[in-house]
């Protein structure tokens, strides 16, 4: 039962109450009426002490589409920490408004400092770590609409793999199924740590590591775009060598499955050409939609409502 419980990282859920969020996210997809109505009288609190545009919005949408109401702020600035409350006082105080919590904050840890202090439950929206479990429900449930599964493909990882902590989180999620063949593709300077490496390694499964997009594209049921950020480069020239190997393009496209799907967390900056977009295997806003069914989901298994 995940009724009361908080979502703080992504492996704090098991395979089976992800395959339950999933699928009830399915069935809202199907027959979004027959769920307008389900968390009549409840409130989220969205408290976002940084900005963001995509995963706000979407937990706001999710309440409102499921027929409740949101409160909340959107920056720390706009709350009672600029005047230093604690994260631990503040939760304390919207726990006596608010039925759960959706917290976005700069330093790793404080949802989970929320979640030990709150008896409602809390949801990680995004922290100084970039832990974001909603982010990768949203991958898999993607994957899961697109793809109908979620096991027996090969997935693409592209970009900043060190760094990206949505790729690291994607791949501890999707290394509890079967069959799944990893090809990471980056330049040498931005590989996955190997805390990561080390997982798929115990896990027995297949990966390799590439530097060059275009010698694995025909591989791939599933392109993974991130960005490849200039400063994490020790130097330019490296950078200038490397960075349009992961610019993706139609040129690029060519000899892709027909079936791919091509993803991507957002916001993009060049990684991926404009001219994709009308590509049909250009999944990255059903993805940004995908979100907020998601969350539909997961907040309706955590209040333990049903339709």
């Amino acid at each position: 039962m995940l009724k009361g419980k908080s979502l703080i990282e992504p492996m704090d859920l098991s395979v089976e109450e992800i395959d339950e969020i999933l699928g009830l996210a399915e069935e809202i997809i199907k027959n979004p009426e027959e769920y307008s109505q389900v968390c009549r009288g409840k409130i989220l609190a969205t408290l976002f002490y940084e900005p963001s545009t995509r995963t706000r919005l979407s937990f706001e949408a999710a309440m409102l589409r499921l027929g409740g109401n949101v409160m909340g702020f959107s920056s720390g600035e706009s709350s009672s920490a600029a005047k230093g409350e604690s994260v631990a006082d503040t939760i304390r105080t919207i726990a006596c408004y608010a039925d759960i919590v959706a917290m976005r904050h700069p330093k790793e840890g404080a949802p989970l400092v929320a979640a030990m202090k709150a008896d409602i439950p809390v949801i990680n929206a995004g922290d100084g770590g970039h832990q974001h479990p909603t982010q990768t429900l949203t991958d898999l449930l993607t994957i899961k609409t697109l793809k109908g599964k979620l096991n027996n493909f090969t997935i693409g990882l592209c970009g900043d793999l060190k760094f990206g902590r949505t790729v690291h989180s994607l791949i501890k999620a999707l290394s509890r199924y079967e069959n799944i063949n990893f090809i990471l593709i980056s330049p040498e300077e931005l590989v996955v740590p190997e805390y990561i490496r080390e997982i798929m390694v115990k896990k027995n499964i297949n990966f390799k590591e590439v530097e060059r997009l275009e010698n694995v594209m025909e591989e791939l049921d599933v392109l993974y775009m991130t960005r490849v950020q200039k400063e994490r480069f020790f130097n330019e020239a490296d950078y200038i060598r490397l960075k349009d190997s992961y610019i993706l393009d139609k040129e690029k496209l060519k000899n892709a499955k027909e079936d791919m799907i091509i993803m991507h967390p957002l916001p993009r900056v060049n990684e991926i050409s404009v001219e994709v977009d009308d590509d049909p295997r250009a999944a990255y806003f059903k993805q940004t939609k995908c979100g907020m069914y998601a969350r539909m989901a997961l907040i309706m298994k955590l209040l333990g409502v049903e339709k």
